[in-house]
């Protein structure tokens, strides 16, 4: 499946489960769908699970032409066409989140229920800033030298303690990424401005946020995304902070089954 601008690119994709309603995650930076490795088995039974690498993340080939919010949107909505997917849940982490919500507000008929996770839809300086100082290293010095410090902004020091081979793993996703493809997305992500948008969302709507994030998706500031969608709702992960699905992959499962199976 070709990229939108960038014929030669093609997207690094997995489906499992052979009938059911469509189930898509969308990865964040420095991610690839290996995130949601936790997610499959749950959902593979009465669900059709796409999962895919964004530009430059994974197995997905970066692209020279600009990367913005509404790019990434709209590879998701062509990966859909040539899947031949009409309709699809669609879960998104981190930029994931955000593409999520844009792809929710341009494209309402191709999304059934959303859930947006550990996010935001609007960039603000101080969170901007951060992202700033990640794109200079990782000009400067290559993936490699952002690789701990992001580990450490993901997870809790207990939790790296106790789970090395989790972190092991985590560390290999991270140094996948193709420093053009981090750039590319962390830029896309700076220009992040939805929040005005949201009221335009039709989607049943469940946003997730672990209740110990306090930088890439607080509570308080999820909370308050949801009271702009009509209807929706937020809640919380317990024992999990920016990558809620990794952390604590129980809670997040059972949170999100259960709101996919409401009447």
């Amino acid at each position: 499946m070709s990229l939108a601008g960038a014929p030669m690119n093609e997207v690094s994709y997995r489906v499992d489960g052979k009938s059911g309603p469509w189930v898509t995650f969308v990865t964040g930076i420095a991610n690839d769908y290996s995130m949601w490795d936790a997610q499959v088995p749950p959902l593979s039974g009465a669900y059709r699970v796409l999962r895919y690498d964004l530009r430059g993340q994974g197995g997905t080939p970066a692209s020279k032409a600009a990367v913005t919010i509404d790019t990434l949107a709209t590879d998701l909505i062509l990966l859909w066409d040539a899947l031949g997917i009409a309709k699809s849940h669609l879960v998104g982490l981190g930029l994931g989140g955000a593409i999520a919500q844009a792809a929710a507000i341009r494209y309402p008929m191709r999304v059934d229920r959303l859930v947006p996770c550990c996010c935001r839809a609007q960039m603000v300086p101080e969170f901007a800033a951060l992202w700033h100082q990640l794109i200079a290293t990782v000009k400067a010095q290559g993936i490699d030298a952002i690789v701990e410090p992001t580990i450490e902004r993901w997870f809790p020091e207990p939790f790296r303690a106790a789970n090395p081979a989790v972190m092991d793993s985590v560390r290999g996703m991270i140094g996948r990424t193709k420093a053009s493809g981090y750039l590319a997305c962390a830029n896309a992500f700076l220009g992040l401005a939805l929040e005005d948008k949201l009221p335009r969302i039709k989607s049943r709507t469940l946003y997730l946020s672990g209740a110990d994030d306090h930088r890439g998706g607080p509570s308080a500031l999820m909370a308050g995304l949801a009271a702009k969608v009509p209807g929706a709702r937020h809640a919380e992960i317990p024992d999990a902070s920016h990558i809620a699905n990794i952390q604590n992959p129980d809670g997040f499962n059972r949170a999100l089954g259960d709101f996919l199976k409401e009447q």
